[in-house]
């Protein structure tokens, strides 16, 4: 199989994430690929980038995935480093060929095809989104399979999906974000996402958490930037020991977080369900 990783993170956040966490988004995604498709070609591109060259329906075509990592990106706000993005999403979208993508992944997608995202204001999912629900059509849907009725996912966000676009469907949520997961369809192309990271590990929870410690403290969430600390030292331990019960049951989180298997139950599924057969009807093989 060959795999398309498009990193949405601006050159600067870029380079915050790999000095708090040793790689970049799309970094992180490539080896995740890896361990889920051994032996797949992954390509990484940087959209956002002012010297990206946004490759051609063409081009697009000859990956069988394309998948769009997280970023502090605003969709919602008119720049440049988004407008390359949703260009190249509309060509993905053109192509036909199967995407994911993940937190501002799915912003990208949600904006290309007619939809909105908006800022959440005070509003946060920091470390962890709880209780997510999946809707009556998430329930029967591949890219939840396996998932119980309740679950915990790794996600940290500013923004979220206002509004699907049109013929969208929306697969899961919960009280603090609507739309935690969708499947969009626009033109020849069908791409799944989610609001959460399924790709990230404990580590980059906890590193992100210090990253947006300022935002954090100014929304409320903590008292002191020890608080943030002391957090973040927890949900680095677990990911060190991930069978620790104690940390664990301090942190709220059950193996839907703490197993990799199903911490990126979604990616695997993108790829069992959606790629490999999209994969056979083009005649790959």
């Amino acid at each position: 199989m060959r795999f398309l990783v498009a990193e949405c993170e601006p050159p600067e956040a870029r380079e915050r994430r790999r000095e708090s966490v040793g790689r970049s988004s799309g970094e992180t995604y490539l080896a995740v690929l890896h361990k889920l498709a051994p032996g797949a070609e992954c390509d990484r591109l940087k959209p956002t980038d002012s010297r990206a060259e946004i490759p051609s329906r063409e081009t697009l075509t000859g990956y069988d995935a394309v998948f769009l990592t997280g970023s502090p990106l605003h969709l919602w706000q008119d720049s440049p480093e988004a407008r390359r993005q949703i260009d190249f999403m509309h060509r993905v979208f053109a192509s036909g060929t199967p995407s994911f993508g993940s937190c501002a992944g799915l912003q990208v997608a949600c904006v290309a095809a007619g939809g909105k995202v908006r800022s959440m204001g005070k509003r946060r999912e920091a470390g962890f989104a709880r209780r997510l629900a999946a809707t009556e059509a998430g329930r029967s849907h591949p890219l939840l399979a396996g998932r119980p009725p309740s679950y915990d996912a790794p996600a940290i966000h500013t923004d979220e999906v206002e509004q699907l676009p049109e013929g969208a469907t929306l697969l899961a949520g919960n009280r603090v974000t609507a739309v935690q997961a969708a499947e969009i369809r626009c033109g020849e192309g069908v791409f799944w996402g989610v609001q959460y990271h399924p790709e990230i590990s404990l580590r980059e929870v906890a590193a992100a958490l210090r990253r947006q410690a300022s935002d954090l403290l100014e929304c409320g969430l903590a008292r002191t930037e020890a608080d943030i600390d002391g957090l973040a030292a927890q949900v680095d331990a677990l990911h060190e020991e991930p069978e620790r019960a104690d940390l664990a049951w301090r942190l709220g989180l059950d193996d839907q977080v703490t197993d990799p298997g199903q911490r990126t139950r979604e990616l695997r599924n993108f790829i069992e369900h959606l790629v490999r057969p999209t994969r056979l009807r083009r005649g790959r093989g």
